[in-house]
């Protein structure tokens, strides 16, 4: 006779055990607004609104009214015209046009100055300390030249009578470039200015990734080796996810700056851009003080600004998701 064998039985199912005093205080601080932040962030706000909300607000008046030289001169009101500037302006097709150039020009020299700066990041972990020392100092100094005078370097570079830039193209055997003018072809004009923003962006672009590379673990780079990885796959895989908020703050931030892209247009152009390389900073200052539509050179900036703010909200609303990750 044998013994009958006895079900087995399941496992005691553990008691669910309430969450340690550093978890639930770790909860809270989450549930928790954080003011510190603000409070830190304040004086600086303060202060922008302090040189920026009379400007602001007086550009945005203006924008509803009619400005001419008899009431800048007499100091007398103008009279309110309601949204006739807007109207005119968003029913103008020179307008859209400016703004087509401006956001492709923007698109155009964002990206490839964030090619070339993280290629330039990437070079400076390869090379010895004494050669990237020597290209911080070189990158340093090109960002330090202001805007106007980078301008004019390159404007001399490209002169149509003693441009070195068709000195040295015209010494090509077969190739004709003396007195060839850059900017009687605007596709030529636009390489020349993409040219110029993208070689004083790239010292920005290229120190901040660069400073974001030596937070990459080296360990993990050499574990996607031994696996076999290639530099491409390690760089796809592992490089740019970590480096992806870092990426997204200096591309924002480039959009805005090139987005507004003003010194470099005016000063290539001697203060009379043509129609072809108006962006929408020098079609609203022409429209202001070329022609003297003040109102309607307000309700261009307007405009302008509206679109801007729908870049930093982008930019503001990746900051506080970078922080929340943090």
């Amino acid at each position: 006779m044998h013994a009958v064998d006895s079900p087995a039985t399941a496992p005691p199912v553990p008691a669910p055990t309430a969450p340690s005093t550093p978890d639930r205080r770790r909860a809270r601080r989450r549930r928790r607004p954080q003011w510190t932040p603000l409070f830190l962030a304040l004086p600086t706000l303060v202060v922008l609104a302090g040189l920026l909300a009379y400007p602001m607000g007086r550009m945005l008046v203006l924008s509803f009214q009619d400005m001419t030289l008899r009431h800048l001169f007499s100091g007398t009101t103008p009279p309110w015209v309601g949204f006739d500037n807007y109207t005119q302006i968003l029913t103008d097709g020179v307008f859209w046009s400016v703004v087509l150039r401006t956001a492709i020009f923007t698109v155009v020299s964002v990206a490839v100055s964030v090619v070339l700066g993280l290629a330039v990041a990437l070079l400076m972990q390869r090379v010895s300390n004494g050669i990237r020392i020597a290209m911080v100092i070189v990158m340093m100094f090109v960002w330090a030249i202001p805007q106007l005078v980078s301008a004019q370097i390159f404007k001399w570079m490209v002169d149509a009578d003693f441009g070195v830039l068709n000195y040295m193209i015209d010494q090509i055997p077969g190739v004709d470039f003396a007195n060839h003018s850059w900017f009687a072809d605007p596709k030529q004009g636009w390489i020349v200015i993409t040219t110029l923003v993208v070689w004083a962006g790239i010292p920005f672009l290229a120190i901040t990734l660069h400073a974001g590379l030596t937070q990459v673990p080296q360990d993990m780079r050499e574990a996607a080796l031994v696996d076999g990885a290639t530099s491409w796959q390690t760089l796809r895989t592992i490089i740019l996810p970590i480096l992806r908020p870092l990426l997204v703050i200096v591309t924002t931030l480039s959009v805005i700056w090139n987005f507004g892209l003003f010194t470099q247009v005016w000063a290539l152009r001697d203060a009379k851009p043509e129609q072809e390389y108006q962006t929408l900073a020098t079609y609203a200052f022409t429209q202001a003080f070329g022609r003297n539509e003040y109102s309607l050179g307000s309700a261009i900036s307007v405009i302008t600004v509206l679109l801007m703010l729908g870049v930093m909200a982008f930019y503001v609303r990746q900051m506080f998701q970078i922080g929340d990750v943090d």
